[in-house]
């Protein structure tokens, strides 16, 4: 799929003329999406895969954005989010009852957190799950810009799970580098943050949302 569709690649163009042109591809409404969802599941059409990626590839600028405080070029995090997309319209089913961009930005977002793990310098000490979980989630869970004290420490380590020392060792290694994880949202006509619904980088988006659903059935009284 990926080497027969024309898509528009951030490095052919100036950063602002790509996100221009991919801002101007139009949303689609529910109905579109249905069909050309259907349509590239059920026939392979491939330029009804590209209506679908191109009508959100806003979306993967939104979410590299919020990256950039790991010093790594916006282009190539958008690159990289833009192939996240990509397999996310491979695997979308239409039928599961929720739209394409809540089930893709689970595969933008960890397709973005394996380039950066994979080329940001202190991120090879992230070797372990509790690790990863620190590096993509300190910053936002820190109270203020200011050292963690023992108590703010302990209430990192319970909300993910690890210890108060790799709480401590993992802001020390962060020490220095502004790493923004703040939410932004997109000037777009529905006013989207896509940030706000996103996933662990550790979790598998398809098993994600499968869960989502059970959940949501369960509520409703029609799953046991």
């Amino acid at each position: 799929m990926t080497q027969s569709m024309a898509l528009p690649v951030p490095a052919a163009y100036s950063l602002d003329s790509y996100i221009q042109t991919v801002n101007r591809y139009p949303l689609l409404s529910l109905e579109e999406e249905q069909r050309y969802a259907k349509a590239w599941r059920d026939h392979e059409d491939l330029d009804a895969a590209r209506q679908l990626v191109v009508s959100h590839l806003r979306v993967v600028v939104s979410v590299a954005r919020h990256y950039l405080g790991y010093g790594l070029p916006h282009a190539d995090l958008i690159q990289e989010g833009n192939v996240g997309l990509m397999k996310a319209v491979k695997r979308f089913d239409p039928e599961r009852g929720v739209r394409l961009v809540s089930f893709a930005v689970h595969w933008i977002r960890a397709e973005i957190h394996e380039y950066v793990l994979r080329n940001w310098r202190l991120v090879r000490v992230a070797t372990t799950k509790a690790q990863r979980k620190l590096f993509f989630n300190l910053r936002s869970l820190k109270q203020s810009l200011n050292a963690l004290t023992m108590k703010e420490a302990d209430a990192v380590a319970r909300e993910l799970n690890v210890s108060r020392k790799d709480v401590l060792e993992m802001e020390t290694r962060l020490t220095g580098h502004d790493i923004s994880l703040d939410p932004m949202v997109d000037d777009d006509e529905d006013g989207y943050s896509p940030l706000a619904d996103l996933a662990s980088p550790d979790e598998n988006p398809a098993q994600k949302l499968e869960r989502e659903q059970t959940e949501r059935l369960r509520h409703r009284g029609v799953a046991a």
